[in-house]
């Protein structure tokens, strides 16, 4: 009978507990539907540019499954790969093939040399002796031979990375912001919400002070040691395992400190919602999860179209998209002046969230 109480409590606990019921049971179905939608959307097609290239190896690109732009000078098509429009630039010289890479990505990258490799193999097939011709577009031509010898290889060269890079250059620029605004929104959250069930907030609020004075005291102060663990994270990923940096190391800095003050603000706000750290932590499956999808770990443009705008109030997804520019693209300051703007703006909007969140607790 005593067992039977116990399960009776405990039952009658879960049920009344809303937030808890739904972290066990809807929580995991909105997971497993997001990972659905991620993992189940279209093959990448990748984007390529050419430059008077022989007809033959044309259609065979046609006729593959990747985007093809064909441009009629050297600027428009560099000018298109530095915008990441495209994945990659096939022109010939002479009678070898050339592939400038965009780079960053590689899997793009993997993507592009498949397409090549499919596409030659197409394209310049043995061809009988009445079939023979030089085929030129332009000042560049490809001799399509009627023997069966083998067509030259491909140059690669790429606009950034090289063939060395690794996964982890491609991903640690995503991978340093996540964990900088996963550990500051749950360590903020978390210290928020104690000091809230200790009682130190109330005998704030019962002084002079102003709700707007509480959050900034609050926010500088946290942010001391929020800023202590960004620089630490860059420099340990940079400087100790050795991730590919290309641009201004202190850009990187910029972009990681804003991220975490949007984690800091962020994570304070959820915490007048919550009434214990158990509830605070509820919160990681609903507004972590997602942005992980959403950080560019994944291809978004494979990815459904009813969950891809979901990246774009992300505040993880304009973080990372800064730092890839600035670690693996070597970009400057108009590359991530958007992505900076948006950040720096979420910061401020939750910040005064909070101010507005701490009407809940007393008017002062």
């Amino acid at each position: 009978m005593r067992i039977q109480a116990l399960i009776v409590r405990i039952t009658r606990q879960f049920i009344h507990d809303k937030r808890s019921m739904a972290l066990l049971i809807i929580a995991p179905l909105l997971v497993l539907s997001m990972m659905f939608l991620v993992f189940n959307g279209d093959p990448y097609q990748a984007k390529v540019g050419t430059l008077n290239l022989p007809a033959p190896l044309s259609k065979a690109l046609d006729a593959s499954n990747a985007t093809v732009t064909n441009y009629t000078t050297d600027e428009e098509a560099e000018e298109a790969l530095a915008d990441q429009k495209i994945d990659a630039i096939i022109r010939i010289d002479g009678n070898v093939p050339h592939i400038k890479l965009e780079g960053s990505d590689p899997t793009k990258n993997r993507a592009v040399m498949l397409l090549i490799q499919k596409a030659m193999q197409t394209g310049t097939a043995p061809m009988t002796a009445a079939q023979t011709q030089t085929q030129t577009q332009g000042a560049k031509a490809l001799p399509i031979q009627a023997s069966a010898a083998k067509s030259p290889a491909p140059v690669f060269e790429y606009l950034h990375g090289s063939a060395d890079m690794s996964s982890f250059d491609s991903f640690s620029p995503v991978l340093i912001g996540l964990f900088a605004f996963f550990f500051v929104f749950l360590i903020a959250g978390v210290s928020f919400l104690r000091e809230r069930t200790t009682g130190t907030l109330e005998r704030l609020l019962a002084t002079p002070l102003r709700r707007w004075e509480i959050v900034t005291g609050y926010m500088l102060g946290f942010g001391i040691f929020t800023s202590l663990q960004a620089v630490l994270i860059a420099g340990y990923t940079v400087g100790v395992l050795g991730s590919m940096m290309v641009g201004s190391f202190w850009y990187v800095l910029l972009i990681m400190l804003l991220l975490s003050a949007t984690a800091l603000s962020f994570g304070t706000l959820l915490s007048a919602f919550a009434d214990s750290e158990f509830q605070m932590i509820q919160f990681i499956p609903i507004v972590i999860v997602p942005q992980v999808f959403f950080s560019g770990l994944f291809d978004l443009e494979s990815m459904s179209p009813y969950l891809s705008w979901i990246a774009y109030i992300t505040p993880l997804k304009y973080g990372a998209d800064a730092l890839r520019n600035v670690m693996l693209r070597g970009e400057g300051w108009s590359s991530i002046a958007m992505d900076v703007y948006v950040l720096a703006g979420l910061s401020l909007v939750f910040m005064a969230a909070n101010v507005l969140a701490l009407r809940k607790h007393r008017r002062i």
